[in-house]
This record gives C-alpha cells, sequence and structure tokens, in this order.
C-alpha cells in the first residue's frame, strides 16, 4: 500500500497506547491508501494526517501525546487537527459506559482517510450509516502495494512484480477481515530466520498461516459528537460543523464595546476599594 513520505512525520512504531476502551479508531469503509489522500491539505496537516492514518487503533492521540511524538507544539497540532476536523477527516466523540456500577465517558478520536461530510459522520456516529466497503479491485490494488513495499521493509522479503500478483488475493483477504497495513507488515517480518531463501513460498505460508479470522458482528454504537476543539457537545438546537461548535469556529458573537467597558469599569472600582495592605511602609 503505497504512502507518501512526509518528512516532518516519524514512523509511528513507538507511538503509545491508550488506556484500554480509549484512543483513535479507524471510521469504516475507507479508501485503500494512494498517498494522494492528503494531497489538498496544507503541509503541516498532510503530515500530521498521514501519521495518525498509520496508528493502529487504540493509540493515545491526545494532544499532549502527539506533541511527544511530532515536531509541532500543542498549539499548532490543536490547530491541525481542527483543520483536519472541518475537512472531514476525524470527529471526537464520547459515549457513556459503567465501570464497577459507577457511570463514566469513555472517549475516542475517529479517523477517516476518506474525506467525509457531516452528514456521513452524523449518521454513522448515531449507528445509522450504511457503510459502503471498498471495492475488491481497490482492496486488490492495496494488498498489491502493501507486498511490493515488503522488501523495502526487510530485503529478506523482496518480491517480484508476478510473485506480488500472485500474492495479491491471499493479502486483500487480510484487509478484507480488518487488518491494518502496520499489523500485516508485522505478522510478514517478525521473527524472520537468517536467511530467506524463497521469498514468494516464505510469505505465502505467512499469509495462510496467520490469516486473521472473520471479525465478529458489532451492533452499531450510538456516540455524542463533541467539538473538536473544547471537547463539548453542541448546544441545544445547534450543529457542529465540521465537527467544531459556532464558538470554535469563530462564530460565537464578541461582548459589545459598551459591555466590555461597563465590566473593565467593575474590576477598577473594586481594586480600588480594596484596603491597602501597608506593606512596604515604615512602621
Amino acid at each position: 500500500m503505497a504512502v507518501a513520505q512526509f518528512s516532518a512525520a516519524p514512523r509511528p512504531s513507538a507511538h503509545p497506547k491508550a488506556n484500554p476502551g480509549y484512543g483513535k479508531k479507524s471510521a469504516p469503509g475507507q479508501e485503500p491508501r494512494t498517498g494522494r489522500e492528503f494531497a489538498g491539505l496544507p503541509a503541516r496537516e498532510a503530515s500530521i494526517a498521514g501519521y495518525l492514518d498509520r496508528l493502529d487503533d487504540g493509540s493515545d492521540i491526545s494532544i499532549k501525546t502527539l506533541a511527544k511524538h511530532l515536531p509541532y507544539g500543542q498549539c499548532a497540532l490543536a490547530t491541525a487537527l481542527n483543520r483536519l476536523s472541518a475537512a472531514g477527516h476525524l470527529r471526537r466523540v464520547r459515549r457513556p459506559v459503567t465501570v464497577d456500577g459507577n457511570p463514566r465517558w469513555v472517549w475516542h478520536t475517529f479517523f477517516s482517510r476518506t474525506a467525509r461530510d457531516d452528514a456521513w459522520w452524523d449518521a454513522f456516529l448515531a449507528g445509522e450509516a450504511p457503510v459502503t466497503e471498498p471495492s475488491p479491485e481497490a482492496v486488490r490494488s492495496a494488498a498489491y502495494g502493501v507486498l511490493a513495499r515488503l522488501g523495502r521493509v526487510d530485503p529478506r522479503l523482496t518480491l517480484s512484480a508476478g510473485e506480488c500478483g500472485a500474492l495479491e488475493e491471499s493479502a486483500a483477504q487480510w484487509f478484507a477481515r480488518g487488518a491494518s497495513e502496520a499489523q500485516f507488515v508485522q505478522a510478514m517480518t517478525a521473527g524472520l530466520p537468517e536467511r530467506v531463501a524463497h521469498a514468494y513460498g516464505f510469505v505465502r505460508a505467512r499469509l495462510l498461516a496467520k490469516l486473521p479470522p472473520e471479525p465478529l458482528p458489532q451492533p452499531p454504537a450510538r456516540y455524542e459528537v463533541v467539538c473538536t476543539a473544547c471537547a463539548e457537545p453542541a448546544a441545544e438546537g445547534a450543529s457542529l460543523r465540521g465537527g467544531l461548535c459556532e464558538g470554535c469556529r469563530g462564530g460565537r458573537p464578541g461582548l459589545a464595546v459598551d459591555r466590555v467597558h461597563a465590566h473593565a469599569g467593575r474590576l477598577r472600582t473594586v481594586l480600588r476599594a480594596r484596603p491597602r495592605t501597608g506593606r512596604g511602609t515604615d512602621a
């Protein structure tokens, strides 16, 4: 699967996991990677999006953690995530759960390399969206790409074009069963012998022996969408356009000038009325 190489974003192999039940969740029905998913975004946002896309589900993608692994400060990351939300690549959500009899909120960030509009996100997060899976042709094409990249990950698994084509169908079954690219590469390259005499036969054997099980059907979960910037749900009767509340989009009206002046005047009056402590004067 071809992935654009963003110089600002390191490989996400050492990125920490969130607490169980939290962290990144991949949106369903995404198109396979082409390396051009984020070409329309500014360079910083494209770099961060590419990094998030390669992280496994359950990764900690809080702003503080991202700042430790990416060459951007927390303010820059917050701005970039807001822009990715507005562009349709992510949504922040929460859902209530009960742990040991105590109610609590569980927080997730859904990420999609395929940009989605507000209507799709709203329907999906309400458990109502029909999920359109990528075409078999697109999945096979993506499988071919990741097979071709194995030799760059480890030269012992270098495959020819014909060998990639012959293994394409078997590799596509992994992605049809929910495996990520990182999981696939790890399964193919972990614990290699010192010498691989026949890369094609070795990869073919691993594709069959380590094929993930069919995923169990899961009932659709309902989430409450919160603002990407302030993590608050929308006000009653309002909507979160682009995953942002009206205030964080810049739509909240400021105070009128006369109210600002009146408030400042009240503060000055309070400060003048405070008794002096006498500190610094002679006894």
